[in-house]
């Protein structure tokens, strides 16, 4: 069926959206009841919506409001519209992108950032076990977290050089619940959010969840441009920052601390509230003097910290942190209940245990990632010569730069010869980066050397294709 052969009038989307008279902006309530209606399948995708003028009569609004809702939709990725010809319903492209984190076992999985267990994970769940007991005669609920595990984590952040209490953390279910409950506290609909571009594609999603309004500012391979950051803060006043500092994600830059200080100080002058996702903090490999946290600036309690186990110990333990104001952590906990009561005892006294012990086990990560991260940059060196990219001093990813941008139709292609790439749109707010791919070396140097083999077969067979038409790719 041809775009614009399916309609819906005036009055049937009128009457199909549940919008409040009294909710608002009355803009983003419209914008997003028709969001749902598309993606619950009650309004098919491509189907042609009512002209502005009718659908405001119909509701008995302003043609402003109406065209503001669909203006949000457009950005949004739910509408398609075409000068003259009208506007219909689409699906979000980053849908389809989800798709790279979820591990595949059939295929070499260098979509997914997440390597195996760590030595001593199996040790560690069996003297947690033993020390279940102690925690048996009560309820089993912590909202807040077990005391020996707050009290392990304060301690590593102390040790990082942020002196810190065991009242400043609260324990979560992973960094990706913790990113989610700051969202859910701090932001309101139209609110604005200034995250990185590229940067965590969940961190995004946690944000439009909310209804917020995403600014971005760059991040090269080689880091941060502190003008075009500060320029950020000072032209948008967002009510929140969400930054990447440790080994980012993706591009694995390492924000040094006279810059840590400027970010914070920045958003003080603004106003704003910074998130800090430290998720990769721990996975050094040729950095031995990093940073403190940028918390360590902190001097009103404007800085969220959140951290994790689950890139240097085991991503199925599932434990992360948010660091703040006693205060603030008491307003966490109680919006966290509406979701969850806690996290689980054995996996938090496991936890603790790893944690106890983090100078080896962050010592046996650094010296793994290092033979995979070298494994990795020399079979693409190897195999794909005019692929660019700044070797990383620690985390768990290659940003590599594409001699065209096709990133999309190279993670397809590379799909069918047995590799999972991230194409670089999954990490962009604005359906940028195609010049780029993520490439994860979590996998043993011997695999990985066979991936690279595997991705230049893949990059010559879309060499061999035609080239992107113009208004096909965004770059």
């Amino acid at each position: 069926m041809a775009v614009g052969e399916r309609r819906i009038n005036g009055h049937l989307l009128a009457r199909l959206v549940e919008v409040g008279a009294d909710e608002r902006p009355y803009y983003l309530a419209l914008g997003r009841a028709v969001s749902a209606l598309v993606m619950d399948g009650r309004i098919a995708t491509r189907t042609r919506l009512p002209a502005e003028r009718d659908l405001a009569t119909a509701l008995g609004v302003s043609r402003n409001t109406v065209t503001a809702a669909y203006t949000w939709l457009r950005e949004h990725g739910y509408l398609d519209s075409r000068q003259g010809a009208g506007s219909w319903t689409a699906l979000p492209q980053a849908t389809s992108g989800r798709a790279a984190f979820v591990p595949d076992s059939e295929r070499i999985d260098l979509g997914v950032a997440a390597p195996a267990a760590v030595g001593g994970l199996e040790a560690a769940v069996r003297a947690a076990a033993e020390r279940l007991p102690a925690h048996t005669g009560g309820p089993g609920y912590s909202v807040l977290g077990l005391p020996e595990l707050r009290h392990a984590i304060a301690r590593c952040y102390t040790d990082r050089g942020l002196p810190t209490t065991p009242e400043q953390v609260m324990v979560t279910n992973g960094a990706q619940q913790a990113l989610a409950l700051i969202m859910e506290l701090l932001v309101q609909p139209g609110d604005g959010v200034l995250v990185e571009s590229p940067t965590y594609p969940h961190a995004l999603d946690a944000a439009r969840n909310r209804g917020a309004r995403l600014r971005t500012t760059g991040v090269a391979p080689d880091g941060w441009d502190m003008e075009c950051v500060a320029d950020g803060f000072r032209q948008w006043r967002p009510r929140v920052a969400y930054l990447v500092p440790d080994f980012h994600n993706p591009t694995a830059a390492l924000m040094g601390e006279r810059d840590r200080a400027t970010v914070v100080a920045e958003a003080r002058r603004a106003g704003s509230t910074l998130v800090v996702d430290e998720s990769m903090a721990d996975l050094a490999i040729d950095a031995p003097a990093q940073p403190p946290p940028m918390a360590a600036h902190d001097t009103d309690g404007r800085v969220f910290t959140v951290g994790s186990v689950a890139k240097l110990m085991w991503g199925g333990l599932r434990i992360g942190w948010i660091r703040g104001t006693p205060p603030m952590l008491a307003r966490l906990a109680a919006l966290r209940q509406r979701f969850d009561l806690a996290t689980p005892v054995v996996e938090q006294l496991a936890a603790a245990e790893l944690l106890s012990d983090i100078a080896r086990v962050r010592a046996e990560r650094s010296r793994e990632l290092r033979a995979q991260r070298d494994a990795l940059a020399a079979g693409l060196r190897e195999w794909l010569p005019e692929w660019r990219f700044v070797v990383p001093r620690g985390g768990l990813v290659l940003w590599v730069k594409l001699p065209r941008p096709v990133a999309g139709a190279l993670a397809d292609a590379a799909s069918r010869h047995g590799v999972r790439v991230a194409p670089g749109p999954l990490f962009g707010a604005e359906g940028t980066l195609e010049h780029f791919v993520r490439v994860a070396y979590t996998r043993p140097p011997e695999v990985l050397a066979d991936a690279a083999r595997r991705l230049a077969e893949a990059h010559a067979a879309v060499a061999a294709g035609p080239a992107p038409a113009a208004g096909e790719v965004f770059v």
